[in-house]
């Protein structure tokens, strides 16, 4: 769906990732090819010396302007790549990461957060990050979710900040209730209260980011078949079934639980706007089959726009000119398109 046409959106702001990743070469493509893919205006927030360097490995020679902020982008976007300056500690050397870069990669989120909280930068889209090692430098939190739900709590201390995890594709919208646990924990975390939350933020973002004014939503099972009423365990029937109430009693079109093998052939796909599974693999094995290289990491229930690739940082292949940009180009093009419609629905 196209978003509306509101009043030009300040450049976004996308962060370089692990250095030793495939993020700077991604970048630098995404940029190559901002004409003919429709790439919307964004500064690289990133050290200037590893675009260089990244540029003569891979023989790609791209102009480079170092600007204070991303809304400085629009200016020079068309003709040079705008990068906001952020320092590494040491040379990044393509598929070895190294944790004294940690700080930068953490300082290149904070950055970007911060031009966006000051109107700077319209959305932040984040190039893939190495947990393991960030933890080593320091990293307090389980992700760049948590992280980045803590820094919105910071820059908007009077807006909700309930982090929601979305991949996103053409093809296929889901929502896991529980992401990065281990299976045997699922049913522990698991709660109707839960469920609920994650439901409502949901919906919200799917009127309010794709522009969908009635959204349809289904809920998988956490169980083989739904739990067959109790026969294949007492989650679905205990847990899951009463969210499905409370969502309806709300006026809300959720339906569920459904068992999950059925529900994403092509044409079950074509009743739901987006399917809310009960854990990590239930909800990514699905999109990333059906859209790989198209998926998009979306953050919903921030103050502020967050994409990012539907993908690591591909240490194995880092520097060798083999990465897709297909996945970043997708969340610039959809971030682009979340700030234009909440733009539009702000303005009328």
């Amino acid at each position: 769906m196209t978003a509306p046409r509101a009043e030009a959106a300040s450049p976004l702001a996308l962060t370089m990732g692990d250095p030793a990743g495939i993020g700077p070469e991604i970048a630098m493509e995404a940029w190559r090819v901002r004409e003919t893919s429709d790439v919307p205006p964004f500064a690289l927030y990133a050290d200037p010396k590893l675009i260089a360097t990244t540029a003569d490995r891979l023989t790609t020679r791209i102009p480079v302007r170092i600007v204070p902020n991303a809304a400085a982008a629009a200016a020079v976007f068309a003709k040079a790549l705008p990068v906001v300056e952020v320092p590494l500690a040491v040379s990044a050397v393509p598929g070895t990461p190294d944790v004294k870069n940690g700080p930068a990669t953490i300082q290149s989120i904070k950055r970007a957060v911060a031009d966006v909280a000051a109107g700077r930068a319209g959305a932040v889209v984040t190039n893939p990050i190495a947990k393991a090692v960030l933890y080593e430098a320091g990293f307090k939190h389980a992700g760049h979710t948590e992280y980045l739900g803590e820094l919105a709590q910071d820059h908007w201390p009077g807006k909700p900040a309930d982090p929601v995890m979305m991949l996103a594709s053409p093809e296929l919208r889901v929502v896991p209730v529980t992401i990065h646990v281990a299976l045997k924990d699922v049913p522990v975390l698991l709660t109707t209260e839960k469920i609920v939350a994650v439901a409502r933020i949901t919906a919200a973002a799917l009127k309010s980011d794709f522009g969908i004014h009635a959204p349809r939503i289904v809920l998988t099972g956490l169980n083989p078949h739904a739990g067959e009423n109790g026969a294949l365990g007492l989650e679905d029937r205990d847990v899951v079934k009463p969210a499905v109430d409370a969502l309806r009693a709300e006026g809300l079109n959720v339906t569920g639980p459904h068992s999950a093998d059925t529900l994403f052939h092509a044409a079950a796909r074509r009743n739901y706007d987006a399917a809310i599974a009960m854990y990590h693999d239930q909800a990514l094995i699905p999109i990333k089959t059906l859209s790989f290289d198209e998926g998009v990491n979306v953050t919903l229930g921030l103050p502020f726009v967050r994409t990012s690739p539907d993908h690591g940082t591909a240490f194995g292949i880092a520097g060798k000119g083999r990465a897709s940009a297909a996945s970043l180009i997708a969340a610039l093009q959809l971030a682009g398109e979340m700030v234009e419609r909440r733009q539009f629905a702000g303005s009328t």
